[in-house]
């Protein structure tokens, strides 16, 4: 039998999460508070625990509700990955008890985001099938300083560094609002760069505001203060995330990200964190994948799947597509975020 729980008053969740290895960022209630106050999303956690006992296993998804692309159960919206938290015969009853529950509330799929693959009992049993391909990259921080250093690309990463710090380029951390002005500034150039609406300004300061210090922005200026490049990195246990990234490429020859990763791997590896979650990439974005593999980062194919499966498909390089994506970021920046919020509402 399977049981629903809100794992916002359920306090049996968080303490799970603590204790299983399996458990990441993305499982915590602080990340899916931070969807629930930006997008509306009300997440649910099913269980084969009954209530009164200590969680043994546990699936969180979010129940997405829009009127233009109907409804659906995630597993999780604008996360790279959602490891389920049970074992094979713990999953298999779980998705049964998830996939009546979406004919209940008449969602048109059940979407899983596994770091690693399911097994091939769960895919036959549970009728799942492979939505989106992709790949992860983690960088294993328990080795020594050289050891990790010696897996960085000379020319990549090792000489960027070094440029950096011939520069004199400025290093800012925290979650103060003036540094995430300045990440969100290089965030619409980056955004507008790539035809890609930006996420709302409201979901970085809900993440700030229930991740607490579990986020940290970080800044790259030169030196008359411009800022060049920043990232936002997230943490939990023993694994840092790099979760968002953006730059100006008119300073890129100074270093900027470099300097920024360069100093996030120092400080994970000085507070003893195991591992650098590099975060998903898409087959068609090989600059991305590149950039990973420079930092001595091990690759993992990393596969998402529907109950049922969705054939409806967007083409990314369709005239409409490119139309629209050429309408978006030809609009003033006030228009451009507004319009990021409304899509990202929409697209989970």
């Amino acid at each position: 039998m399977t049981y629903r729980i809100d794992p916002r008053i359920d306090g049996r969740w968080a303490d799970f999460l603590e204790n299983h290895r399996g458990s990441g960022i993305f499982h915590t209630n602080e990340w899916l508070e931070a969807l629930h106050r930006t997008y509306g999303y009300e997440p649910v956690v099913y269980t084969t625990t009954p209530p009164g006992r200590d969680l043994e296993n546990g699936v969180p998804f979010c129940n997405v509700r829009s009127y233009l692309t109907g409804r659906r159960l995630v597993s999780l919206p604008f996360s790279d990955h959602c490891q389920p938290l049970a074992g094979t015969a713990e999953l298999q009853e779980l998705l049964c008890g998830v996939k009546a529950g979406a004919r209940i509330d008449k969602c048109e799929y059940v979407e899983l985001k596994p770091l690693t693959p399911l097994s091939p009992d769960v895919v036959t049993a549970s009728d799942l099938t492979a939505s989106h391909d992709a790949v992860i990259h983690r960088l294993n921080l328990r080795r020594s300083v050289s050891e990790v250093v010696s897996g960085f690309h000379k020319d990549c990463v090792r000489r960027k560094i070094a440029r950096s710090e011939r520069e004199g380029l400025r290093y800012e951390e925290g979650r103060s609002e003036d540094l995430l002005q300045k990440f969100y500034r290089l965030l619409l150039m980056t955004r507008r760069r790539h035809g890609l609406p930006p996420q709302p300004l409201l979901w970085f300061r809900n993440l700030i505001d229930c991740l607490g210090d579990r986020l940290k922005i970080r800044v790259a200026s030169s030196k008359d203060g411009t800022p060049v490049a920043s990232i936002v990195t997230l943490s939990f246990k023993d694994v840092v995330t790099y979760k968002y990234g953006c730059s100006d490429p008119g300073f890129n020859a100074l270093g900027g990200t470099a300097l920024l990763m360069w100093r996030t791997i120092e400080e994970a590896m000085r507070n003893g964190a195991a591992e650098l979650d590099l975060g998903r990439s898409d087959y068609d974005t090989p600059g991305l994948i590149s950039f990973k593999d420079h930092w001595g980062a091990d690759r993992y194919a990393i596969t998402y799947y529907r109950n049922p499966a969705t054939t409806t498909a967007i083409r990314a390089n369709g005239f409409a597509a490119t139309t629209a994506r050429r309408l978006i970021t030809s609009v003033p920046d006030s228009l451009f975020t507004t319009l990021g919020g409304f899509i990202y509402r929409h697209v989970a």
